[in-house]
């Protein structure tokens, strides 16, 4: 019998916000950003903002964001976790961060300066094409046909979670560790020696069942039927349409491999019937000529030239 979850799934939203999103775990979310970020960007001090973004205008659609913080230079940090693939995933990247470089605008006399903004996302899938770049930490920034950074002040970091497949005993950086734990924690039943510091500490602590009150128990257990159902229904998807795939391929296949079939055939049989043409060729010409009939005639009856008479004679 399996035993109940000890520890919460932090790709819930209740759970990830409950780890990340709040006050007290600044801490933890702190430590956490500053793996990702280069050492000009390192957070001493942030400060959670208001997570939902309405438009310029009223009309204009808006944007809600799981997280939403600044550090002490103004730096901008959107982070998301994302539980299921979905359509134009990178566009929606960069319609969010288009947010936070719009708020940014100072009426008035104002030179343009921008401080950076981070879109930060954990996927719970792989959104790249091949395998061959099956990269747990992706960060992208816009550069020029040169290939070098125009500008530094935008940057787009996804992990591939699926991608991450290190044991506890594995894990060598506090990076490791944090990827260990985002994707492993909900299946634990303790805390690994090598996550036994501070930190992490806290973090187990932070995301126990046992710990919560009731009425966050009833948001998490609501928050995680949500994931479980998304989750269901885009696997039972992904199921589909490979059995549809296997529908319409398997029949293509079968197809050409009749069509070979019948070639090897078709070129079996045409080979057997020019060995007994030539086999039958063969006889005529020989009983021709030891009745002693000249090779031109012997070529004119079979409608051969001298040479091949010949060939067929010394064979």
């Amino acid at each position: 019998m399996d035993l109940p979850e000890k520890y919460i799934n932090p790709f819930t939203d209740f759970g990830f916000k409950k780890l990340f999103g709040s006050e007290p775990n600044k801490d933890l979310l702190m430590d956490f950003l500053n793996e990702l970020l280069p050492e000009k960007h390192k957070i001493h001090h942030l400060t959670y903002s208001n997570t939902e973004y309405p438009g310029l205008h009223l009309n204009d659609r808006k944007a809600i964001f799981d997280i939403f913080c600044t550090n002490e230079h103004g730096d901008k940090f959107i982070v998301e976790i994302q539980r299921a693939k979905q359509n134009y995933f990178k566009d929606r990247s960069i319609f969010y961060s288009t947010f936070p470089i719009q708020e940014q605008a100072l009426k008035g006399q104002w030179d343009f300066k921008l401080t950076a903004v981070y879109t930060i996302a954990i996927l719970d899938f792989t959104f790249n094409l091949s395998d061959q770049d099956a990269s747990v930490f992706s960060t992208i920034q816009l550069k020029d046909q040169n290939n070098q950074v125009f500008y530094d002040k935008l940057t787009y970091i996804y992990l591939q979670m699926p991608y991450f497949n290190k044991t506890a005993e594995e894990l060598e950086t506090n990076f490791e560790k944090w990827l260990f734990v985002l994707k492993n924690i909900e299946r634990l039943t303790g805390i690994p020696d090598k996550l036994k510091n501070k930190i992490f500490m806290k973090f187990f602590g932070e995301a126990e069942i046992a710990n919560m009150a009731k009425e966050d128990r009833a948001a998490y257990e609501y928050s995680l039927k949500i994931y479980r159902d998304l989750k269901n229904v885009t696997d039972t998807a992904f199921e589909d349409g490979i059995r549809k795939s296997e529908s319409q391929l398997i029949p293509k296949l079968e197809e050409e491999q009749r069509l070979r079939l019948e070639e090897q055939r078709l070129r079996q049989e045409e080979q057997r019937l020019r060995q007994e043409e030539y086999k039958k060729t063969s006889l005529t010409v020989k009983k021709l000529y030891s009745l002693g009939i000249s090779m031109q005639e012997i070529a004119d009856f079979v409608n051969i030239s001298i040479s091949e008479v010949e060939q067929y004679i010394n064979h």
